[in-house]
């Protein structure tokens, strides 16, 4: 190969040919070093048929290339998924491949200096140097990992190993990892769950692509079937990928894969070191990781020869990337699994509609865990009517919640507290002029955080100290906290119940997974007796003593007129009321709410799963929404208000006429401006056979705008803000 076409890692561009210089050796997949003007970038070699140049250039105008790095090349299924999901979610190819690759992973030296505290306490302790030792702990990491974890800067680390407080150490940032064991620890399985993890096991041996539904409540052991399909993965000297929702499972499920497999799988977050990062990339890349569990980014590394992917809690929201690339990763891994010729497990309790309507189709198989495994029942749900119980004033909790945790506490039993807003109140006011505290960045109010004693905004990240006196009429005390955070459901707990050793778990607490595996350890020693959390305890955790779940406001979830809140509802309840009763002792569910008589609250207390799903995929089949119709969303953003807005009106002044697609707007998003940048939104809703990309992508195309304003498209979007 004389001549190679090169996706380099730039988004603004195409691919681009270069010369392979005498004596260097390169093929599709290969990654190199590649000049463009004084600069050098990385790329990777691809298949010059299926990405067509801009224009053809002379072979004796081509510069050579660089260098080709020491890592094996990107095999073909991954490159045809990095084809795919530029093609469907109308992303730039480089964008793609960029989630692939790992700069640190393609650098030489298998060994690299980190630094650590000593433990001594330099004779010069600035607030910066003590918040700086302080965060840190016993956390090791490069110096700008550590002044970011310890949010000061490098200069201030580096005074800090001046002053021996911090120390240099070298580290094998090679070293091998251990192979996991499938008869370490093999499980006791039910009748049922041996059936369901014997279809999955050989699902794995037949090596051929397989899509199946792993629908079991929560409690049935799902993750336990599923670990026998890795088994038989690890049996045949291959590779497995699990993909988790959050960070804060990462921990919990370490433990258990230890528990099963004898050692620990490769992780994949980004919590993890640089170095970290580096080693587990070529362990990948080189085939030496068995098993990798991630967040979604975990998708596009480039394993050597996979024989199965997981999506543990498919349904999970998270899973749509919300920025850059805006992939759903469900969907991704069911298209990497048919390239790579290998079965994917969605496992889930409460699955999202989209994949039920694939096993209808029979696309997907199904294998059902109805039951709890062992003693373990489902636990008995109620509804709390807040209007004929109202909870007294100022307080949050009904009566009858307060005296089941009363109960509850007396039999030394642990109860859960959910409530999905973090903070302390959603909103902040001036009693005497009604001034609102909103973000300087975002159309959004600013959440009080009275542990730090801040205000935040949860979009953008903007913080600031909560005033004295209001700066609108410069009077004092006289600011109120409007509505309930969990921070003040921690208060209320604490004045209820001040014997009780509670837990608050969000992810201002939670914040990586040293944080969750410290929670974990409390609760299973029996060291908390109420947690009060947001969406992170909804999922992923078994604690035998907790019997009581409590949902404050079962009706935040519906606000805003999303498409899909009625089924988010459903599932984030659903899954909250399935740590209850996990073990011998029986649990209980209290639901407080407004409406008790709507359809998602009555399917919660009755079970009747099927119902609600039955009811809600007509209601979308009647509407055209997904799975049934699509929808694309087109954003326009601009620090300049007024070239957002014209932009986003010529788009829809040249929107095409298309039998079977409507385009809505554009309009002002619900969140307006987000980051310092105004937001107007076009919605295409389309009939289920259009290939909807292709008419955007020429839609699009045939228009400019300045460069101060950037379109972004997102297809299949699950957030309407």
């Amino acid at each position: 190969m004389s001549r190679a076409r090169v996706l380099v890692l730039n988004s603004a561009l195409g691919p681009l040919d270069y010369r392979v210089p005498y004596g260097m050796s390169v093929e599709p997949g290969s990654i190199v070093v590649a000049p463009l003007g004084p600069r050098q970038l990385m790329g990777v070699v691809w298949e010059a048929e299926r990405l067509p140049s801009d224009a053809e250039v002379g072979d004796n105008r081509l510069r050579n290339l660089l260098g080709v790095a020491d890592v094996p090349a990107i095999r073909a299924p991954l490159r045809r998924l990095v084809e795919w999901t530029a093609d469907y979610y109308l992303a730039p190819p480089a964008a793609v491949v960029r989630m692939a690759l790992s700069s640190t992973a393609l650098e030489g030296s298998r060994t690299a200096t980190e630094y650590r505290a000593t433990g001594d306490v330099p004779d010069r302790l600035t607030p910066q140097r003590a918040q700086a030792l302080e965060r840190i702990g016993e956390r090791q990491g490069l110096i700008r990992e550590l002044a970011s974890i310890a949010e000061v800067s490098d200069a201030v680390i580096r005074g800090l190993v001046k002053a021996g407080a911090i120390e240099a150490v070298e580290i094998d940032i090679d070293s091998a990892y251990p192979e996991p064991d499938p008869m370490h620890a093999p499980p006791d399985l039910s009748e049922e769950q041996a059936g369901a993890a014997a279809r999955l096991v050989g699902d794995v041996a037949a090596r051929a692509f397989a899509p199946t539904l792993l629908d079991g409540v929560t409690g049935s052991g799902k993750t336990e079937v599923y670990f026998e399909a890795v088994a038989e993965a690890i049996r045949q000297g291959r590779q497995a990928l699990v993909l988790l929702p959050e960070i804060a499972l990462t921990e919990p499920f370490l433990k258990r894969f230890h528990d099963r497999f004898g050692c620990e799988p490769v992780a994949w977050h980004s919590g993890l070191r640089a170095t970290q990062r580096r080693r587990a990339w070529r362990a990948i890349a080189g085939g030496e990781a068995r098993v990798t569990v991630g967040a979604r980014s975990a998708l596009f590394l480039p394993y050597a020869d996979l024989a199965l992917i997981v999506v543990d809690e498919a349904h999970e929201t998270s899973f749509k990337q919300e920025d850059g690339v805006h992939y759903h990763a469900r969907d991704v891994a069911v298209m990497r699994a048919k390239f790579e010729g290998c079965p994917v497990i969605l496992a889930s309790a409460t699955p999202a509609i989209e994949t039920q309507q694939q096993v209808e189709r029979g696309l997907y198989a199904e294998v059902r865990l109805p039951q709890r495994f062992g003693p373990a029942q489902m636990p008995a749900i109620e509804a709390i009517d807040l209007i004929a119980e109202q909870p007294p004033r100022g307080r949050w909790l009904a009566p009858k919640l307060v005296a089941a945790i009363d109960e509850t506490l007396a039999k030394g039993e642990q109860s859960l507290l959910f409530l999905n807003r973090r903070g302390y109140a959603p909103l902040t006011l001036c009693r005497t002029c009604g001034h609102r505290f909103q973000c300087p960045n975002c159309t959004a109010w600013m959440v009080e955080h009275r542990l730090t004693r801040r205000l935040a905004c949860h979009h953008c990240g903007h913080v600031e100290p909560v005033p004295r006196l209001c700066p609108e009429c410069h009077n004092e005390d006289t600011l109120v906290a409007c509505g309930p955070g969990v921070e003040r459901i921690a208060d209320e707990v604490a004045a209820l119940w001040p014997e009780a050793r509670t837990a608050l778990v969000t992810s201002d607490t939670i914040w990586s997974p040293a944080k969750a595996a410290e929670f974990v350890g409390r609760m299973e020693a029996g060291a908390i007796d109420i947690v009060v959390g947001t969406q992170l305890v909804t999922k992923g955790y078994h604690f035998p003593n907790l019997t009581l779940v409590g949902i404050i406001d079962a009706d935040l979830g519906l606000e805003g007129g999303d498409l899909r809140a009625s089924e988010r509802t459903f599932q984030q309840i659903r899954q909250v009321s399935g740590r209850a009763g996990r073990g011998e002792k029986p649990g209980r569910v209290f639901i407080q709410t407004h409406n008790p008589g709507a359809q998602v609250m009555q399917a919660l207390v009755t079970g009747d799963a099927d119902a609600f799903y039955a009811a809600e995929v007509e209601a979308r089949r009647d509407a055209g929404a997904p799975p049934f119709g699509r929808y694309a969303a087109i954003i326009v953003s601009s620090e300049d208000k007024g070239a957002a807005h014209d932009t986003a009106v010529s788009i829809g002044r040249a929107a095409p006429e298309v039998e079977g697609m409507h385009v809505y707007g554009p309009a002002p998003a619900p969140l307006a401006m987000l980051r310092g940048r105004h937001r107007f939104r076009l919605l295409v809703h389309a009939r289920r056979t259009l290939d909807v990309q292709d008419v955007i992508r020429a839609w699009l195309g045939a228009l400019t705008w300045s460069a101060k304003v950037r379109v972004a498209v997102d297809v299949d979007p699950y957030s309407f803000v």
